[in-house]
């Protein structure tokens, strides 16, 4: 069965069940698809049959014995041993909503926690039924007549030009109070609602930070906006004290991990929503998570009152939270009313991603120094080659103040620093000077070269948090020894 085709019979399954005539149970058990929730059952009690070969690593299941109802059915009875992969009958009671839901790893398939569903279930043995577990939606009634089932879109892949994993971390302390707290999940909603949310697009997350951070739900968890629409609704006001600075520390190094559902390649971006001021430090924060690869933007709401700002321990956090204070990675709302306007400008910058600029990844935290072969045995045409292949390759880094440094030394007998880390800091300065550098000419001396290049070009950048690289392009032998100076590079870079 294809994923496209999922929805179209989960709806399916639903529109029938409501069609079926009141009081009726039906001898028959209905058929479902292996991803039909617990929330598309709209009864306190039915029995289904789940189809046979489902793949067990795309069940997705919260909880453990009671599931969340966002929950795949036949997942949970697999889950807790009702049925095998093969599939047959469940019968499926509607429970209410908890505040935790566990993660138990059981019968090949691991639960994952959730926080605060407004709906549960939970399953046992179902009774046989004379239906193949298909998994095609049967109707046991007949649609009324002259109306017509509602045909539901296939399944989107969400905005492929906007691909991001997005945590919102959002302001549940005391500061922002119960009203204002749902005004900002509105519009959190809206902004999600917008970004295009599918499985090749946008993934989000949420987080709330109060007095102790809270990870209400992770990137891998939801793939639809409807899903995600639905758990930021759910999320609860927690209170405190707005330790912001805590919160993104926290998400930084547990949100945006590989089991949570980060996608290799895809920018991380945290989204901070403070309402007034923070109580905690920011700033260094700010740097913890740019280190963990994520680019920060604050959206502040409600500049603190002349009564509070006694109380901020810096009156200029916002800029010195992100990376660059150019207007990019902040942005300001004087409320949280009518607040519509602001959705569309906040989403388009989330989906530049041309200037994701702050995370430390290997396209833009590193310093790569060239050590260009410029001796009498490579020649002028070979040597603009050479060039030209320096060249492709500064061509694919994020040259910037803040990104990754290009450097070129020529080495003959003599070398000759043709510029350094610091001396230009854009892509297209850089590529400009490589093409115009001048053939030496000479002899071939890459010891000596590599020792310059070490202690003269790395040396300056010693305090640089950029991994530094060395890439010597050369077309034969050294008259000099190499060996020695490479090991001292190699030392000097630990």
């Amino acid at each position: 069965m294809s994923a496209a085709g999922i929805p179209v019979l989960c709806l399916g399954v639903w529109l029938l069940l409501l069609l079926e005539p009141v009081g009726s149970q039906g001898a028959v058990p209905i058929a479902i698809t292996c991803s039909t929730r617990g929330l598309d059952i709209r009864k306190e009690k039915v029995d289904v049959l789940c189809p046979g070969g489902c793949p067990l690593e795309e069940f997705s299941v919260f909880g453990n014995i009671v599931y969340a109802s966002v929950s795949s059915i036949c997942g949970a009875a697999v889950h807790r041993g009702v049925i095998s992969n093969s599939g047959g009958p469940v019968r499926v009671y509607s429970l209410p909503g908890r505040e935790n839901y566990s993660s138990v790893d059981a019968n090949g398939i691991q639960s994952q926690t959730l926080s605060r569903w407004s709906a549960s279930f939970t399953v046992t043995k179902g009774k046989s039924g004379t239906q193949e577990a298909t998994g095609l939606a049967v109707s046991t009634a007949r649609p009324p007549t002259g109306k017509r089932l509602k045909k539901t879109p296939e399944k989107k892949t969400g905005n492929k030009d906007c691909k991001a994993d997005i945590a919102f971390l959002i302001d549940g302390s005391f500061n922002i109070g119960q009203r204002r707290f749902n005004l900002q999940k509105n519009f959190v909603g809206k902004v999600a609602l917008m970004l295009g949310i599918g499985t090749e697009g946008p993934h989000v997350g949420l987080v709330q930070a109060s007095e102790h951070p809270k990870i209400e739900f992770y990137l891998k968890n939801f793939t639809s906006a409807k899903d995600v629409l639905f758990a930021i609704k759910e999320v609860g006001f927690r209170g405190g004290n707005s330790n912001t600075g805590k919160a993104l520390k926290h998400t930084a190094q547990k949100f945006f991990t590989s089991d949570a559902g980060v996608r290799k390649g895809i920018p991380k971006v945290v989204v901070v929503f403070i309402d007034g001021w923070p109580s905690d430090d920011i700033e260094e924060a700010g740097i913890v998570a740019r280190e963990f690869g994520v680019n920060v933007f604050i959206v502040s709401v409600a500049k603190p009152i002349p009564e509070e700002l006694g109380m901020v321990q810096d009156v200029a956090f916002v800029d010195k939270a992100v990376c660059r204070n150019n207007g990019f990675f902040s942005y300001h709302m004087p409320n949280w009313f009518g607040t519509t306007k602001y959705v569309k400008p906040l989403v388009q910058k989330l989906c530049s991603h041309e200037q994701m600029m702050c995370s430390k990844t290997c396209y833009n935290s590193v310093n790569i120094a060239f050590l260009i072969d410029g001796s009498s045995s490579v020649g002028d045409s070979n040597f603009r080659l050479m060039l030209e292949f320096v060249s492709n390759i500064a061509q694919t880094f994020e040259i910037s103040d803040i990104g990754a440094k290009i450097a070129a030394v020529q080495f003959t007998y003599d070398q000759r620093i043709e510029f350094g880390f610091t001396d230009y800091n854009t892509k297209e300065n850089v590529l400009a000077v490589i093409r115009n550098i001048r053939y030496m000419s000479g002899g071939t001396a890459t010891g000596e070269a590599i020792s310059l290049t070490v202690r003269n070009v790395f040396g300056p950048m010693r305090d640089s948090p950029n991994k530094n690289f060395l890439v010597i392009v050369t077309d034969g032998q050294s008259y000099d020894d190499v060996r020695g100076p490479a090991a001292a590079a190699h030392d000097a870079a630990k």
